[in-house]
């Protein structure tokens, strides 16, 4: 049996064809018109993604936990003349990410792109030798069950309007091994996300597309426990020799955003400086 016969007897029938071509580069990359949501972004990764989308032309769901970003929402708004509105939810808790993402469709009329990229790094060395689990279910919960839970609550809402893009925030440390931090439940973290968003890819294929970002050393606040020794042997370890900045990473999101992806799904885009190459 065909592949897509599979699909439309297990999920349902495929788009009988893609969007309509003609489009100026510009136009397919532009967001002009489009709602999106990121969690994780009163800061680093997932605040640069927000200000991309807003520089797009976006409007913008700005979620934080810890650090308020209403004063963030209203620079975007002012400054790039879209609607930005910032929202406090803990992704651990499957029903307020529920009740949040159900709030933005209300807001903002509509919800067309939606980044699952609040997480967290793991810091407590060999896991063999942390007392408890309370360490490992912090990451399980954050970087994993969270991503989970923000897809199981807009699923419904991409189906109803028959398109949407999801993005996970992954990482490079879903493909290979850090070194020389420890990191086994991040990583594996992490893998799973890679894995879930393949998965969604196929599952939501007759309305909405889903794909991962996976970062490699990017400059943030996220890295700042790590010695200036530990990012020395990072840097011998990547072929471009340094960290990135997150404006060189943005790109990814925006693609992933835009009409410019609108066949690609159920892919990984790596940015690395190369470290995965080798």
């Amino acid at each position: 049996m065909a592949f897509t016969s599979v699909l439309n007897e297990e999920i349902g029938p495929l788009p009988a064809k893609g969007p309509k071509t003609g489009k100026t580069i510009q136009e397919l990359f532009s967001l002009k018109g489009k709602v999106a949501s990121v969690t994780g972004s009163s800061s680093g990764i997932g605040w640069a993604v927000a200000e991309a989308y807003a520089q797009s032309g976006a409007d913008v769901a700005i979620w934080y936990n810890s650090t308020p970003a209403e004063e963030k929402a209203k620079q975007l708004a002012d400054k790039y003349g879209v609607r930005a509105k910032a929202y406090k939810c803990n992704i651990s808790d499957y029903e307020l990410v529920t009740k949040t993402i159900n709030q933005i469709e209300e807001d903002f009329g509509a919800l067309d792109v939606f980044v699952a990229n609040a997480g967290v790094p793991w810091t407590s060395g060999k896991s063999h030798e942390v007392e408890g689990l309370g360490d490992w279910q912090k990451i399980i919960d954050l970087d994993l069950s969270g991503v989970y839970y923000c897809a199981k609550a807009v699923g419904p809402i991409f189906k109803k309007n028959g398109h949407g893009s999801f993005i996970i925030t992954a990482s490079m440390s879903g493909h290979i091994v850090n070194v020389p931090q420890l990191q086994a439940p991040y990583n594996a973290a992490k893998a799973a996300c890679i894995h879930l968003a393949k998965s969604l890819a196929v599952e939501w294929a007759p309305f909405a597309r889903v794909n991962s970002v996976s970062p490699g050393y990017i400059l943030t606040d996220i890295s700042e426990f790590c010695p200036d020794e530990m990012k020395g042997r990072w840097h011998s370890l990547i072929p471009l020799g340094r960290e990135g900045e997150t404006q060189e990473l943005v790109g990814a999101y925006v693609y992933l955003a835009s009409d410019a992806s609108t066949y690609t799904t159920g892919t990984d885009l790596l940015v690395d400086g190369g470290y995965c190459a080798p």
